[in-house]
C-alpha cells in the first residue's frame, strides 16, 4: 500500500471514529402514539424543529408549527402533511422577538385549540441585534420569548396533564453566565455586538434555558406537568444564519463532515417529549437520549429562582 493510500485510510478511520464516537447521537426508542394529542413546536419550519414536528405528526399528533416566517412555515407544514399522511399540521404565526406577537399567539391558541399536551421550545438563534422590546436578540428570543410563551400556556398544559415542556438548550450552557446588573443597564447579558459577544450571548441564553427548566420544575412539583432541558447534539442548522458569509463558509465544510443532520439532532428532544418513566427526572438535563449532569451554574437553585423573578418583571408577568 502506497503512502498516499495509507494516509487516506488513516483519515477515513479517524473520521469514522470521531463521527460515530463523538458526533453521532443515540436514537429515541419510544414507540408512543399521539393520536388525540396536541403539540406546539417553536422554530419548526426548518432544521431540528421541523424534524421534531415530522416525527410527532407521524405518531398522530396535531402539530402546531409556531414560526415567524410565514412562507417557510407553510411550506414546512405542507411537507410534513405529505410525508406523514397527517393533515393535522398547521402553522400559527409566532415571533419570539416580540412580546406582543407571543401574547397574540397564546390568545389565539387558547381560543381555538382545546388542549395542549407538548410544548417544545425549540427555536434558537445566534447573532447581533435587538428584539422589538429592546432586549439583546439571543437573550430575548432564546430565553425571554420562551419564558413568556410557556407561562401563558401553563394553565392549558396543567388542564390536559400529564403534559410536558421541553426546552432545547445546548452543551455551551457550561460557558454561560448571568450578570443581573448588566441586564438592568443594557437589557442584555453581554456588553457589545462583536462576534465574541454574540457567541457569549448565545451561551448565556442556553444557561438561562437550563435554569428556567430547573425553576419551572420546582414550581410544578406535584402537578401533572413535567419539564426537561437538553443538548440536541452538534448540528448544522440555520442557527448561525446571522453570522457573516465568511464565517459560514468556514463552518460549512466541517459541519458537512461531522455534524448531525436535523433528524439526528431531534432525537433527544423526542426522548424528553415521549419517553415513559422519566417523569421523576423533571427539571433535569439530557443529552444523547440520556440523563446528563449540567454545569455548576446550571445547578444553582438560587440563581434559577432569581432569573425567574427577573424574567417575570421583564416580560410583564409580575
Amino acid at each position: 500500500m502506497s503512502v498516499l493510500q495509507c494516509v487516506l485510510a488513516g483519515a477515513v478511520f479517524f473520521y469514522v471514529i470521531i463521527y460515530y464516537g463523538v458526533f453521532r447521537g443515540a436514537r429515541c426508542a419510544s414507540s408512543v402514539k399521539l393520536s388525540g394529542k396536541t403539540a406546539i413546536v417553536t422554530g419548526s419550519n426548518t432544521g431540528i424543529g421541523k424534524a421534531t414536528a415530522l416525527d410527532l405528526a407521524k405518531r398522530g399528533a396535531r402539530v402546531i408549527l409556531a414560526c415567524w416566517n410565514k412562507e417557510k412555515a407553510e411550506t414546512a407544514a405542507y411537507d410534513i402533511r405529505r410525508e406523514s399522511g397527517n393533515n393535522q399540521v398547521v402553522f400559527m404565526p409566532l415571533d419570539l422577538a416580540s412580546f406582543k406577537s407571543i401574547r397574540n399567539f397564546a390568545e389565539t391558541f387558547l381560543k381555538t385549540e382545546p388542549r395542549l399536551d407538548l410544548l417544545i421550545n425549540n427555536a434558537g438563534l445566534m447573532g447581533a441585534g435587538q428584539t422589538e422590546d429592546g432586549f439583546g436578540l439571543a437573550f430575548g428570543v432564546n430565553h425571554l420569548g420562551h419564558f413568556l410563551l410557556t407561562n401563558l400556556l401553563l394553565e392549558r398544559l396543567q388542564k390536559n396533564g400529564p403534559s410536558r415542556v421541553v426546552n432545547v438548550s445546548a452543551l455551551l450552557h457550561r460557558l454561560g453566565s448571568i450578570d443581573f446588573p448588566l441586564l438592568d443597564s443594557k437589557k442584555d447579558l453581554v456588553s457589545g455586538q462583536s462576534t465574541w459577544h454574540n457567541f457569549q450571548a448565545y451561551c448565556n441564553s442556553k444557561l438561562c434555558n437550563v435554569l428556567f427548566t430547573r425553576e419551572l420544575a420546582n414550581r410544578l412539583e406535584g402537578t401533572s406537568v413535567t419539564c426537561y432541558s437538553l443538548h440536541p447534539g452538534v448540528i448544522y442548522t440555520e442557527l448561525c444564519r446571522s453570522l457573516s458569509l465568511w464565517q459560514q463558509l468556514l463552518l460549512i465544510p466541517f459541519a458537512k463532515l461531522f455534524f448531525l443532520d436535523p433528524e439526528g439532532g431531534s432525537q433527544t428532544t423526542l426522548h424528553c417529549a415521549l419517553q415513559e418513566g422519566i417523569e421523576p427526572l423533571s427539571g433535569r438535563y439530557f443529552s444523547n437520549c440520556a440523563l446528563q449532569q449540567v454545569g455548576a451554574r446550571g445547578r444553582d437553585d438560587a440563581l434559577a429562582k432569581k432569573l425567574w423573578e427577573v424574567s417575570e418583571r421583564l416580560t410583564g408577568l409580575s
